[in-house]
Formats: structure tokens, sequence, C-alpha cells
């Protein structure tokens, strides 16, 4: 998905950039950039592939090139960033955090408008970065240009810009992603993880609202366009995405999960007795596991532990087999811990099922009498069309796609999906039991949306659940004429 750090100050803040920055990695593995300005010399930049080393290891030697009193960085999914831009406003740098679905139509537009080429690509794509740059560019401020940007994106699109020693923060039109700001004396910093701020001696100031853009300089944080009313923020910050010691809307994603997990084990009094330890699958489903082990006051055990100093997030590669084989060697059992024992797993969300159907075996083959799994969220249905949370070239590759359609002899339409997913019926039930068997599973729950929402705390229209219903605000807006 990626994440992004800014700092502006009136003195040198490379440190704080390097290390904020730093604290996003969990959100992406394939790149990592810095741009810093120097009003005497102007932006220097630095971009690494951060695949199969740590950002801080590729960025070490840099760190003494950099100078300067205000400047951004990212972790970013797959495209090279941040980019440096020469335009009519002057030379800036950028960096987005989202996904634009329509990517291939705004430069088809942009190539018809007279625009020569795209420089910028990454395994034969189009840079997102690029043509948001390219949309910006359209109107005659950058303020301006950022408005029409997220208006014309298909998506989601959260942007930072640099120039001229201040930085514009925008957060995506619906709140996709968070955005927030952060204040020590003589600094101001923006980041998606409020995770950067503690040892950083940030304090919170304030979140930004969905489409609101503001400036912020050395002195001070000025608001260019205030936010809009309807929020959408991805539920999965606090599922999944988000770092345990990170907080979104006032909401600590750590607590939100240890209640999570706690309103999980209240469904489970039935069976109980026939369990011995309580577990989470390394690491966003530990916490669930914990809250979960507390309210029913069965012992939590670490029947595998993450080795985590060479393997990324397993969900990042786009190969499958990458993907099950980061899945597999980063996650070492605890035989002690397995052997003879009966246990109840709980982790973030079943995806594709791969991962978890050889977790599953291996668990077997080491001697475990049974395996219960609770899933800290509904079934996933439908992908994302606003973060890079996966991608997958299908969304049969998502185990409850591929549960219904053993089910089911109509073509999928999303209604009839949606006919599965209401909670307690007998076709959901009959989807969650297929999932059961294939991932050879003694029993499987998944939370309801209703029990998700009541745990995290948060009002429910202020979240994105599309991928568990497969409707959102964007299905009702009208279409954008680019000419416009």
């Amino acid at each position: 998905m990626g994440g992004f750090f800014g700092v502006v100050a009136d003195h040198d803040c490379v440190c704080d950039i390097f290390y904020g920055t730093d604290y996003h990695s969990h959100l992406g593995t394939k790149r990592g950039g810095l741009a810093v300005c120097d009003p005497e010399n102007g932006i220097t930049r630095r971009i690494h592939d951060i695949t199969n080393a740590q950002f801080r290891s590729k960025f070490d030697d840099d760190i003494d090139k950099f100078a300067g009193n205000s400047g951004i960085g990212i972790i970013s999914d797959y495209e090279d960033q941040p980019l440096i831009i020469s335009s009519r406003f002057g030379n800036y740098a950028i960096v987005t955090v989202g996904k634009i679905n329509n990517i291939e139509e705004l430069a088809e537009d942009a190539f018809n408008r007279g625009f020569s080429h795209f420089s910028e690509s990454s395994c034969g794509e189009l840079n997102p970065t690029e043509i948001v740059a390219m949309l910006i560019g359209r109107k005659p401020t950058i303020v301006e240009g950022i408005e029409y940007a997220q208006k014309v994106i298909d998506g989601s699109c959260s942007i930072l810009i640099l120039i001229d020693n201040k930085i514009y923060a925008a957060r995506d039109r619906y709140g996709r992603t968070p955005v927030i700001l952060g204040e020590k004396p003589g600094a101001f910093a923006v980041t998606m993880e409020t995770t950067a701020f503690p040892n950083l001696d940030y304090k919170l100031k304030y979140e930004l609202g969905p489409g609101e853009i503001v400036e912020i300089t050395e002195k001070e944080v000025i608001q260019k366009r205030a936010p809009g009313d309807t929020m959408k923020l991805c539920t999965f910050f606090w599922v999944y995405y988000g770092y345990p010691s990170s907080c979104y809307e006032g909401i600590s994603a750590e607590s939100a999960r240890y209640r999570n997990g706690e309103s999980m084990a209240a469904a489970d009094a039935d069976i109980l007795d026939g369990i011995d330890s309580i577990c989470g699958i390394p690491d966003s489903g530990i916490a669930h596991a914990i809250g979960y082990s507390n309210a029913c006051h069965k012992p939590y055990r670490r029947s595998f532990v993450k080795y985590t100093p060479t393997w990324p997030r397993s969900f990042m590669p786009q190969n499958q087999a990458v993907r099950d084989l980061v899945a597999r060697m980063k996650l070492i059992p605890v035989q002690t811990e397995i052997e003879g024992k009966r246990m109840l797993f709980c982790d973030d969300s079943i995806v594709r099922g791969t991962q978890l159907k050889d977790t599953v075996v291996r668990l077997y083959e080491r001697g475990a009498k049974s395996v219960h799994m609770r899933s800290a969220c509904p079934p996933l249905a439908f992908g994302c069309k606003f973060l890079n949370f996966s991608r997958s070239r299908s969304e049969l590759d998502l185990a409850a796609r591929r549960a219904i359609a053993k089910l089911e002899t109509r073509e999928l339409t999303d209604d009839v999906i949606r006919e599965y997913l209401e909670y307690g019926t007998d076709k959901y039930n009959a989807m969650v039991e297929e999932v059961r068997k294939e991932l050879r599973l003694n029993s499987l729950k998944y939370q309801s949306l209703e029990k998700l929402i009541e745990a995290i705390g948060v009002e429910p229209s202020k979240v994105c659940t599309y991928c568990w219903t497969g409707r959102d605000v964007e299905d009702e807006a009208p279409q954008i004429d680019l000419k416009k």
C-alpha cells in the first residue's frame, strides 16, 4: 500500500525525515525514497530498491549527503518515488499513496491533449505519481491542481508535495488513508502512521479530514481546502495494516484488536472446553488473539514465532509462489506448543487462504490434535478498488469467492455474491463450511461486520467496508468529465 512522512522545520530535519519514513516500512516493501529541500541547492533525492533489504540499510550511506529544513519520504508499493517535477510552479518533489483504477484512461486523455510521453514506469506500468503530477499541472495553482486530480481519479490518492521549503499535504477526497499532523518546537510533521511521532518527540496536532489540503511552513499550518463531508477510512488499518502503536481517528489499533478478540471469544462459549490454548498468526493476528485469550481465560501461547530480520510482509509480492515462500519461511513452529494440543488461532483475515492452508497442514504434521480458526473480520469477497491491499489478478483468488463459486450455479454477479454475505444465514454458513473444508480446519468462524465496527468504536458511516459488502459511496458518485 505504501506510506509517507514529511517535515518542515526551522533547523536541519534530515534525521527526522529518515526515521519517520522508516516507521512506515510495514506498509510496503518495493521502493523507498527521500527528497530534501535545501534553499540554496534545491531538492536532493534518493530512491532505492528495498525488496530484499531494510529501508534504513539502503539509506544509511545517503544521510550525510542530505541537508535541509524540509523534506518528504515514502515507502512505496512498487513505483519509484519521490518524483522531481519541473513545472510552471517551479521544481517540486511529490509522493502519493493510493490506487488509480482509470490510469490508462487518464494517460490516453493526456496524449489526446498533446502530452507527448510519460517517463516513469515500473514493470511496464505507468507510474501513478507521474499521472497525478500531470493532472495537477493542468490548473493554475497547486491547490486547484490537487483538487482536480482527486476529482478525476477513480480510486484514491493522498499526496505530499515539497516545494520552496514548504509542504502541501492532501488527504484522499474520501479519507481512505489517514494523513496526520504533528508538531514540536521548531517543526511540523505529516504522517500516515502516528507510530512515527513519539520517538521523534512530535505531539499529535490534528488529523486532516477527507479531501482537506494544508500548506505546512516552518511557522504554521495553513488550511487551503476545508474537509469534505464524507469519510470512508479503510477499516483494515485497525484490523491489519496499521502498526499496533498507531491511532486513527483517535482510536488505537492495538486496543481495537484487543476488543475485537474479546468480542469473538464471547461468541465461542460452546467450544472452549475443548481448547487448550489460544494462538495468534504473527504479527497482526496476535493482538486479536490476546484479546480473545483474556476474555475466555484460556492461556495464550506462541505456537509460531516470526523471523523478521530478512522476510517482508507476505501479501506484498505479486507472485503467489513467492508469497507462499515468504509466509512459510518467516513463521517458525514451536514444537512443544503444537504437539498434542487443541489450538484456536486468531488471524486478521483470510484472503486467498493458500498460506493459511499450508500453516494448518504443518500444524497437523507436527502433532496438533485439533486446529480451530477465527478470522478477525468478515469474509473478503470483493477485491479492493481503493488501495493496493492485494494485487490478485482475479477475485476468484479470494477464498470466500472460491467457496461461493463451488456452491452457486448462477453467474457470480455482485448481487448473487451478497446473498452469501449476510451473517448467519444458510447460504453464509454453507460458504464458511466450504472454506473450512478447504483449509482442513476443525472449526472456522468469521467476525461479523457489525461486531467488528462495534469493537473498533468508530462511526459506521465513516469507514470503508467495500471488500466485505461490495458497496461504497463511489458506486453512486457521478462520472467526472475530464475536460472540465
